[in-house]
């Protein structure tokens, strides 16, 4: 199964379903924090969303891909 987070939408209507933040860091190093909206597949677990959601993150900074996960939210996107 693969799944991959939506990029920034322009109405409320194209986001996705769930909002997450992820934050990654290699302590005394570097830290990233990236967030944004997701839509999970049917039958998806919140751990496969955190799973995809920090391949995604790491693609983007590979030299994250050893660090610890300071914090994950997600949540959903409605208020």
């Amino acid at each position: 199964m693969k799944l991959s987070p939506n990029t920034a939408p322009d109405s409320a209507a194209q986001q996705g379903s769930y909002q997450w933040i992820l934050t990654l860091e290699l302590p005394g190093r570097v830290a990233a924090t990236q967030c944004g909206t997701w839509n999970p597949v049917p039958g998806s677990t919140r751990h496969d969303v955190f799973v995809a959601i920090r391949q995604y993150v790491t693609s983007s900074f590979p030299d994250l891909e050893r660090a610890t996960v300071a914090f994950f939210a997600l949540e959903p996107n409605q208020l």
